[in-house]
């Protein structure tokens, strides 16, 4: 890979910034503004009732304005990055992407402000003074010491959080490494010896939190620019430094890192040498976090001790310490109680979370955004990727538990369980509407195939199969490749323990799955032979096959190849009479397109590329039974060019046959057309064309005569429309065989399993 010149990497970064509108931030307005009575509820007269309010009570300035999401970002550039001193102005876009991390991570609204003062005392009072705006403040890129003095200050003026993220939240990930690398290393915060280079903010914070963990005062030995921090030593001192200080005399950086089991440092480029690192103890924790380039780099220090631990502030080494993995987390759980202050027991739990995180099995959505990298907990993995989804709910509801068992909580959370499902919610679109099919799938146990075994989002899903629901997974691949991948993307299921394996190389029921794909398939021109071969290589109709024999309930296929070869495989053997039940035929493709607004149905995306009124008829109600598993009321719009016998079109005439088809007997769902795709979704508008018409509200489920437009459509929503699409879900085949889309991540094939998992008579 060839690296991007210099001046191109500039003018990209430039350019990034400048268009298509400058900087990174704007504000929406959360309410509509749309008519008159909109613009007197917003300002005048309205707006005064909810300011009447908050005079009478503060607390609901949470309820009725934006206060409680919100946080300022501060700075006056004193010490900005690597830049240093650039002052207010030259700052602003560095706030800005601060701003940006907090919505992008936590979902927190954040206005960056810049103040031209230096005056730590002066910025103190300008800060407090915007108290009533804001539901916390984060300082950022002030100085040492002035920044010690602007934050004290704020906290003793302000009952609202006050965090230093260069500080603290630099300290709370450095100590989430430590903790993991001791535990790797089989050493204790009490026994260790630790050397610190670098007596700033991030710094002196890094080491009050070591101590908070356990490290012994008496061990720490911190030196900067003037050798070690010793008692008597009046040389560029602070009382910050002075509180390290060790007795005795001078001593220089090669003398004191003699035993040292950890090093930190927060200095600059080339301050600790590999003879140096050589002088430490075996297994040596290397935290070297000066940008870009740090104090050793790994190849260098590993040179002299293969077997260091070591993390750097950059992201092209394993062990990134980045301040991301907390300040988002940690303002989200304070703000959700409405914390007074962020306090240590607050940062604890943010240490304890994102150490417990990394040690837990990787995310399938962390693994994508991070491919090629090997992410199981070890040397390589101290602390999880910026991009794990779970970081938010795993760490922003302990920071929220320990503000409200410290008494620091204003709102306390009553069930925290139910928060972190919120947290999980708000991460993963699918969860809220996902949440009654799981609840279902959880009732029962049944026995879900997976065609491509091998695949690694397969084995991803298998292992959320087994944590979240009682489902029993089954695996169509090699045990022994399967085995490798678990292994090497740090799974905890093994094969031979908590799945069931079918290897199409070498299965004893091999003989009986040909036998039977035969017996099925004899009077349609396959032979023996080919039966043989089939069931040696096709793994859809291995799959389907079991489920025929009642040897799994559901499968899944479809991570690879096209949606109608293997619907060609599953109609083959599973569709036609069943004993007891309705006949097993596929009626179309579902799929759930969540949007911003909410859920809206598609369909059929897949199965027929014409539909006749008769299988529209059935898609409609397969649709109704589908929605209804959501916990939603389906209210069905067939979707057409026509609008309620406007043309005389092939797609108006189909769907207005299927209309009378249903119309022939009761429905228990509500259901219209044919109209244009408009009027499905605005109520006013079709009442206007067609006043009186049966359907109320908006659509929740689009019915079209053709699968270019059903598909053309979902595909426009998930690409410009940002929806996220659970499904398709195969309709008409009794909930016992689904076909995903090539693109389809880990989290859909879980959401497919729950979906497959529902048993038929739940079902419906």
């Amino acid at each position: 890979m060839t690296e991007t010149p210099p001046n191109a990497a500039r003018q990209a970064a430039l350019d990034y910034h400048a268009g298509p509108k400058p900087g990174k931030l704007e504000i929406r307005a959360t309410k509509p503004l749309a008519t008159g009575r909109d613009l007197a509820r917003a300002y005048s007269p309205g707006v005064a009732e909810a300011s009447l309010e908050i005079k009478e009570d503060p607390a609901n300035a949470a309820r009725y304005t934006a206060r409680g999401n919100l946080v300022a970002v501060v700075s006056n550039g004193s010490a900005v990055l690597g830049l240093g001193n650039i002052g207010a102005l030259a700052s602003k876009p560095v706030m800005e992407g601060k701003a940006v991390l907090f919505k992008k991570f936590a979902g927190i609204d954040c206005f960056d402000i810049e103040l031209d003062e230096s005056d730590p005392h002066k910025l103190a009072d300008i800060i407090a003074a915007l108290e009533p705006t804001f539901g916390a403040i984060n300082l950022e890129d002030i100085k040492a010491p002035e920044a010690f003095v602007v934050e004290e200050l704020c906290k003793q003026k302000m009952s609202i959080p006050v965090f230093h993220d260069d500080q603290h939240g630099t300290a709370i990930v450095v100590s989430a490494a430590a903790t993991n690398a001791l535990r790797i290393a089989g050493k204790r915060f009490e026994e260790i010896k630790v050397v610190s280079t670098g007596g700033g903010a991030a710094g002196i914070a890094c080491l009050n939190m070591l101590v908070k963990l356990g490290v012994r005062r008496e061990n720490v030995h911190l030196c900067d620019l003037h050798g070690l921090v010793h008692a008597g030593r009046e040389e560029d001192m602070t009382p910050q430094k002075a509180a390290f200080a060790q007795p005795g005399g001078p001593k220089d950086l090669a003398e004191v890192i003699e035993g040292a089991d950890l090093f930190l440092g927060l200095s600059g480029p080339g301050v600790l040498k590999p003879e140096m690192v050589a002088k430490m103890t075996p297994q040596p924790i290397i935290l070297a976090l000066a940008n870009p380039t740090p104090e050793i780099m790994p190849d260098a220090a590993r040179a002299v001790a293969p077997d260091a631990i070591i993390a750097t502030g950059r992201s092209d080494f394993p062990n990134q310490v980045n301040n991301v993995l907390c300040f988002p987390f940690i303002f989200r759980g304070a703000l959700d109680v409405g914390a007074t202050e962020i306090n240590d027991e607050m940062k604890i739990a943010c240490v304890e979370g994102i150490a417990a995180l990394a040690r837990a099995t990787t995310s399938a959505e962390a693994a994508a955004a991070y491919a090629g990298e090997e992410m199981t907990f070890g040397p390589e993995y101290l602390i999880p990727k910026p991009f794990d989804p779970r970081l938010m709910a795993t760490v922003s509801s302990a920071v929220a538990e320990a503000a409200m068992a410290t008494g620091v909580a204003t709102r306390p959370i009553d069930d925290l369980d139910a928060y972190r499902d919120t947290l999980h919610q708000s991460v993963f679109k699918s969860a809220l509407l996902m949440r009654p099919v799981f609840e279902a799938a959880r009732t029962t146990e049944r026995r879900i195939v997976f065609a491509e075994g091998e695949d690694e989002r397969v084995l991803r899903a298998a292992q959320a199969v087994l944590e979240e629901t009682r489902e029993q997974p089954i695996l169509i691949g090699r045990p022994e490749v399967i085995a490798y991948r678990c292994e090497k993307m740090g799974l905890s299921i093994h094969p031979e323990r908590d799945l069931e394996i079918v290897n199409p190389e070498n299965d004893p029921r091999y003989r009986d799955y040909w036998e039977t794909y035969h017996s099925l398939r004899a009077r349609h021109g396959v032979t023996p032979d080919l039966a043989r071969a089939i069931m040696r290589t096709n793994t859809t109709a291995i799959a389907a096959t079991m489920v025929y024999r009642e040897e799994a309930d559901t499968l899944i296929c479809g991570t690879f190849g096209q949606y109608r070869w293997h619907l060609g495989y599953i109609e083959q053997i599973l569709s036609g009479p069943r004993e007891g039940d309705d006949p097993c035929a596929p009626h179309g493709a579902l799929s759930m397109m969540i949007l911003e607004d909410g859920p809206l149905f598609i369909a059929d995306t897949n199965v027929w590329t014409e539909p006749t009124p008769e299988q529209i008829a059935l898609m409609c109600q397969g649709a109704a039974r589908h929605v209804r598993r959501f916990g939603l009321e389906p209210n069905i719009a067939l979707c057409a060019q026509s609008q309620f016998g406007s043309l005389s079109c092939d797609t108006g005439e189909r769907l207005r046959a299927a209309m009378a088809i249903l119309d022939r007997a009761p429905q228990d769902f509500c259901y219209e057309g044919e109209m244009n795709i408009d009027s499905a979704l605005d109520a006013e508008l079709r009442e206007r064309l067609f006043p009186g018409n049966r359907m109320r509200g908006t659509a929740n489920v689009l019915v079209f005569a053709h699968a270019d437009a059903a598909s053309g459509v979902r595909n426009i929503l998930k690409m410009k429309g940002n929806a996220l699409e659970v499904g398709p879900i195969l309709m008409g085949m009794g909930n016992r065989a689904h076909i995903v889309t090539p693109g389809v991540t880990p989290r859909g094939l879980l959401n497919m399993a729950a979906i497959a998992g529902t048993p038929v008579a739940q079902y419906g």
